[in-house]
Order: C-alpha cells, then structure tokens, then sequence
C-alpha cells in the first residue's frame, strides 16, 4: 500500500500540495491525469524519494520512502525526459542500467526484438519514439514491486503503444507489481488502469476504481422544445452542462430513472445517451472548474 498523507510541497512560491492525500494499493495499476502544472511529475519524484516533503509523509507499507534504500530498491522511475550522456550508445545505456539494477535478459532482449531497434547508435541519433521504445523496454524488463512511469506513451506509435499496454498487464499478473502512470493518453490509460486519480490544485480531485466510476457516470444530449439549465436540473448531480445551440449535453451521477422522468417536463425533441469514457470524465471534470471556457 502506498500512502500520502498531509503531504505539503512547494517550490519557492509555488505550492504544488497542500495537505494532500491519496492510497494506492499494492498490484493495480493507476492512472495519475491532471492539466499541465497540476504536479503528475512532482507527485511521482516524491513518491521515487527524488524530493522529500516539507510536511506530512510518505510510506509504502508503512515505512518512510525518503532515503529509505531498503524501499527506494524496490522502486524504478522512468522520467518524462530521461537523462543519458550525448555520445551514449543504446547498448552502452542497458549496460549501465545493468550495473544498478537485475534485468530479465530474456525480457529485454524481446522488448528490443519487438521494436526493432539498432543499439550500436548513438541515443540521440534516435527519434523520440526510438528513445521512448529503449527506455520503457529497459523499465519494463526490470523486475522491481513498483513502477513509476512519467508519460508513458509520448512518442509512440500506437502498435508500440499497444505492445507496452499488453506488457504492463503481464507484469502486474505475474509479479503483483504497482504500476503508477502519468499520461495524457487517456484512452490508452482507460484500456489498462484499475484505478485513477485526478489532480487538480493541490488535491486529488476524483479517485477510485476506474470502471466503477464510469459506470456511475452518465451522459446525454438532448434538445427540448422549453429552455432548461443547470440549475433547474435537481434530482441528480450534475458534472458538467454545455449548450451548444439548441443541443444540450448533460454529464451527471445518479439514477438515470430519475433523470430522464425529469426531463420529460422539458418536452424534449430527442435524447440520446452517449457512451462516458475516462476522456469524457476527465474533460468534464476539467470544464466543470471553467479551465476551458
């Protein structure tokens, strides 16, 4: 179990946590969303002990991560923009992981096969997908408890994205690893994650298991013949109301039952129900707070 407790963290005047609070259990794999600056990457540099907290804590299984090694041995942190030496070669970088950490050969040497990639290159001859392909084989061939991924997919093809997701699964299958995932790739996310969090400002603002929250969240369009709004709307709870035109879209929890039985006072033209994705759940949570207006 990964824990987060009154975490505080700030960077001069900038105040990245504020009494934040968040589990994590032990062989799921989470999903971390948030808009640009909400602190994915800083969450995942305290949580690999690369920062420490100003107040509150940290533990996995109870104890403390920061300068903890028996812990920080059990962790691998994979970057957004990983750092390799400018004359490096590909086969030079997997050597040096070696030196620090045990890799499945047998895994690697398929990972590499299955991306094709020349090792005898310098890395920054690759192509961000090319680098992106090296780092994530060389992350998942290295047999850890936990893995901590900063935006996983960016700059993958989607059948490299397809092959890394079908990897993931296998490896939380066989090892009980915890897989925490910083991403934009929503639908990529939805396709593997168990459980999720959405920061926003300082705190975690939805979390949970991932199909469960979307089987409690409903979305419709509709158009009625008398004005309707957000407010006027009362037997469910409304996340999100857009009107474009004559067409309404309401995303809400609750009972459907009690929602369509209220609309009809409206004389609706037509109404159709849309299917909700981890996409939709995020952009509605997102346009709820008017980031996108």
């Amino acid at each position: 179990m990964i824990e987060f407790v009154n975490v505080n963290k700030s960077f001069k005047n900038n105040q990245v946590f504020k009494n934040f609070n968040l589990e994590i259990k032990k062989g799921t794999i989470f999903g971390l969303v948030g808009i640009n600056g909400a602190g994915k990457s800083t969450m995942l540099r305290l949580l690999a002990g690369v920062y420490n907290v100003d107040s509150g804590f940290i533990t996995i299984n109870d104890e403390d991560i920061y300068e903890n090694e028996s812990i920080k041995e059990k962790i691998f942190f994979l970057p957004d923009e990983p750092y390799y030496a400018f004359n490096l070669k590909g086969i030079d970088l997997i050597n040096l992981y070696k030196s620090y950490y045990d890799i499945d050969n047998d895994s690697l040497n398929k990972h590499l096969k299955a991306f094709n990639l020349d090792l005898n290159k310098p890395i920054h001859s690759f192509s961000k997908g090319m680098k992106r392909q090296l780092f994530v084989s060389i992350a998942i061939s290295i047999k850890l408890d936990y893995l901590l991924l900063d935006e996983a997919f960016d700059g993958l093809d989607p059948l490299a994205r397809l092959y890394f997701k079908r990897e993931l699964i296998k490896i939380v299958s066989k090892n009980n690893t915890t897989v925490i995932i910083s991403s934009h790739a929503l639908r990529e996310l939805e396709d593997i994650c168990d459980s999720f969090g959405l920061l926003d400002r300082n705190e975690i603002k939805i979390s949970g298991d991932l199909n469960k929250k979307l089987e409690e969240t409903f979305k419709y369009q509709l158009a009625c013949e008398k004005f309707l709004s957000k407010e006027m709307i009362k037997d469910v709870e409304v996340i999100n109301f857009t009107v474009e035109g004559k067409l309404i879209k309401i995303a809400f929890k609750g009972k459907e039952e009690l929602f369509l039985e209220e609309i009809k006072s409206y004389k609706p033209i037509f109404v159709e129900k849309l299917n909700v994705t981890f996409e939709d759940l995020f952009i509605d949570e997102i346009e709820a707070k008017g980031y996108l207006k």
